[in-house]
């Protein structure tokens, strides 16, 4: 396997690389990690199952798509295919582990340009992908809250109805997210889509990274929301983001909807009480 997959690196990047030491390390929930080096040159490498190379393809597109805005450091994606019978993406190894106020504050800002200038004329993306790993459906729609209500917040209701959760009537829960969205109008933005503290840091020498996307274009609001759940970032991130473009108002109010739908695929990866946090922020939304 890894034979294959150092010829890939070398055909894709025309370098000649031969691996001398392979690491393991982390490499999120569902997937392998190591990073592999040769004399002069590392890189990320993750692994999973051969039948999930298709998640690596949606990965990498939106990796590129996130780079080629030049806002953000974003890990470049080198290649990626089947070794074996395991599929694999190869990422630009970055050194992580900084972070102060200053570069948190640079992280919001940078963000916040990352969605001013990767823009759509529609909500979606061009490929499904994955959330976690849970398919993440992102056909293309012209009125947000419609694809929100329907692509997001239907879709983690079926799965989770399936998985034996209980929950509202589906068609009643869409409805009342339209209605709430009803107004909302944004432009359509590049999002991370899965941004969470554990996919966000500082490399040492001061720049903000983000990895592990689940990419699509949507309300910007979407990806913030999601930064203040599981412990947040720091106060700096958000002082930068609203400098550079500041959050509209009723923001705090959509942001309990935009957070229903992480809550749900964690119920529908985990189980537990994040269905009894799903029903409570459901109920919120019927009153």
């Amino acid at each position: 396997m890894w034979n294959i997959i150092a010829k890939e690196i070398s055909s894709t990047t025309g370098k000649k690389f031969a691996i001398t030491k392979t690491i393991s390390v982390g490499g999120g929930c569902i997937n392998q990690g190591y990073k592999i080096e040769s004399s002069d040159i590392q890189y990320f490498v993750k692994l999973n199952q051969a039948s999930m190379v298709e998640m690596f393809v949606a990965e990498a597109s939106g990796l590129k798509q996130m780079y080629e805005t030049q806002t953000l450091t974003i890990p470049n994606p080198v290649c990626w295919g089947i070794a074996g019978n395991s599929s694999y993406l190869v990422l630009q190894w970055l050194d992580l582990g900084g972070g102060n106020s200053e570069s948190w504050h640079k992280m919001g800002q940078q963000l916040a340009l990352m969605h001013q200038q990767g823009t759509s004329n529609r909500f979606g993306w061009q490929l499904n992908n994955t959330i976690g790993s849970t398919p993440q459906i992102n056909d293309w729609m012209d009125n947000w809250g419609n694809f929100f209500a329907e692509q997001r917040i239907g879709y983690q209701l079926k799965l989770a109805k399936r998985r034996g959760g209980s929950f509202p009537d589906t068609n009643r829960v869409i409805a009342a997210i339209k209605e709430h969205l009803a107004d909302r109008k944004p432009i359509a933005s590049l999002l991370h889509g899965d941004l969470w503290s554990g996919n966000a840091s500082i490399t040492r020498d001061g720049k903000p990274v983000i990895f592990d996307p689940a990419t699509y274009y949507g309300d910007r609001e979407s990806d913030i929301a999601m930064t203040e759940l599981f412990g947040g970032f720091p106060a700096a991130f958000y002082q930068g983001y609203n400098q550079q473009w500041a959050l509209d108002s009723g923001y705090k109010q959509r942001k309990n909807i935009y957070n229903l739908y992480h809550i749900l695929n964690h119920f529908n990866l985990f189980g537990g009480g994040y269905g009894s946090q799903a029903n409570s922020m459901i109920q919120k939304l019927l009153k």
